[in-house]
């Protein structure tokens, strides 16, 4: 029986606590989604949860305590249950909301423990993200399974934090669950394809085809995210002329270098992506560029929507809390990341904004710690509607809502950490960067680039509730608006 349904049955279990890096679940009741009942669960821990709108519905509501922290943080917190030890220690999150001078990533008026605490180590100020004493069960999934409980991953997309998943709740005395596709018979699997161990595996659950979905955008399995197969690149069709190509046409000229790591985040970033894939011979950088993704993924094309995180020809799958300790070191020279709202003073939120509290899912650990960052979006949302005509770009009807306030509700990215790097704000009609003027006492939004037929005056300035600094602008390249 579902643990909802024995729940609304019997009244157990009660007062469960959850925490995950990503949600799993199609924001239409699938995955985490299922257990959204009040009494069934009382406290959460996650870095995103875009997908699955019934356990933010309880947030929103007060009716259990909850914590927003970095994703890359969940996955070491995990990681540091597995070892009994205290929780990470560590830079990323400082001066953003999880920050306990913030919010210490506390989502509601329920939520008042705190689990992040500021600490000096020598001359460095750091933050310790407190772990939870035990994790009572892990519930995971793989490919196969033998039928002494090894489970090797060979049709999955990614192996995200399954094995330290797996460690935590045995360390901790509870139980590790995994549901497969298939069960074989001992002495099937080679022990490189096994990659949770059937020591650590208390019960295998076998799961009708219809149940066992490689991502929850569709079922059945694409080989080319788990690897079987590669899919010919040629089969990506280029964006058409929109708002959403210019963008990305333009962060995908941010990268200016050989053999660059770029990191890509959900939703508008994606079109880089799609850039790389087919316009490679307007950046010369392009064939040699390696693009990844915080769950694990090194190289190929990265999916988007339901199979973000997952990518289409990868080069090399890895656990999420190695692919974070990477970039945790600065190892990512440019990311691209989505962007709701824009202060003066360069703040960013995409975490919590009126009508969607998705949460920072990796946004803070890569924003902080990148040698390059780029936030794209819209100029406005809600409505917006552009045309390009002639290589110029026209409003045709302007967006409902603004995004460059005079100060963001969440800081998901702190201005005050840019630290000497190239950050830069990318817009259909307008480029902004962010600089530390001489005297000033910290960084300033500056507009560089514009786009051609865009009236600074009544195109940008009308619709920002603060004036940027303006010095020297440029037209934006003119090869972004004309047909491929």
């Amino acid at each position: 029986m579902p643990c909802r349904q024995q729940f609304e049955a019997t009244g157990s279990p009660r007062n469960l606590g959850l925490i995950w890096a990503a949600s799993v679940g199609d924001s239409k009741g699938r995955g985490c989604d299922q257990l959204a009942a009040e009494g069934l669960v009382d406290r959460l821990i996650y870095g995103w949860s875009g997908t699955a709108p019934n356990l933010l519905k309880m947030v929103r509501e007060d009716k259990v305590e909850a914590w927003n922290l970095p994703l890359g943080v969940v996955s070491h917190v995990i990681r540091d249950v597995a070892a009994h030890r205290a929780g990470p220690v560590t830079h990323v999150g400082l001066r953003t909301f999880v920050d306990p001078r913030e919010k210490g990533g506390r989502l509601n008026r329920r939520t008042q423990r705190d689990i992040v605490h500021l600490v000096q180590m020598g001359s460095r100020e750091l933050l310790w993200y407190e772990a939870p004493k035990a994790i009572g069960a892990a519930l995971l999934r793989g490919t196969t399974a033998d039928l002494d409980g090894n489970v090797s991953f060979e049709r999955e997309a990614l192996y995200l934090d399954q094995l330290n998943q797996a460690m935590a709740a045995r360390n901790s005395g509870g139980v590790v669950l995994v549901q497969v596709e298939r069960i074989v018979d001992r002495g099937t699997l080679h022990p490189k394809s096994v990659h949770l161990p059937g020591a650590l595996v208390d019960k295998v659950v076998l799961a009708p085809p219809e149940l066992h979905w490689q991502t929850l955008r569709e079922p059945g399995n694409d080989g080319s995210l788990s690897g079987e197969i590669r899919t010919p690149l040629h089969s990506i069709s280029p964006l058409p002329m929109d708002e959403r190509r210019i963008i990305a046409h333009r962060a995908f000229l941010e990268i200016d270098r050989p053999n660059c790591l770029v990191n890509l985040g959900v939703g508008m970033p994606e079109g880089v992506a799609v850039m790389v894939a087919t316009h490679s011979k307007q950046n010369p950088h392009a064939a040699s560029v390696t693009l990844s993704t915080e769950a694990g993924v090194w190289g190929g094309i990265p999916g988007g929507g339901l199979r973000f995180g997952a990518s289409h020809n990868p080069a090399c799958l890895t656990p999420t809390a190695s692919m974070i300790d990477f970039y945790n070191g600065s190892g990512v020279d440019l990311c691209c990341l989505g962007m709701a709202e824009v202060d003066a003073a360069g703040n960013v939120n995409v975490s919590n904004f009126p009508g969607r509290m998705p949460g920072c899912g990796g946004f803070i650990d890569i924003s902080q710690t990148s040698k390059k960052v780029c936030f794209v979006g819209t100029f406005t949302s809600g409505g917006l509607k552009v045309a390009v005509e002639g290589g110029q770009l026209r409003i045709k009807q302007e967006g409902r809502n603004r995004k460059f306030m005079a100060a963001v509700n969440e800081k998901t990215f702190a201005g005050s950490t840019v630290n000497g790097r190239t950050v830069l704000i990318i817009t259909e009609r307008a480029v902004f960067r962010l600089v530390k003027p001489q005297g000033g006492s910290g960084p300033a939004v500056e507009l560089i680039e514009v786009a051609p037929g865009i009236d600074i005056e009544r195109d940008v300035l009308a619709h920002m509730a603060f004036r940027p600094l303006i010095r020297s602008v440029k037209p934006m390249p003119a090869a972004i608006f004309q047909p491929c």
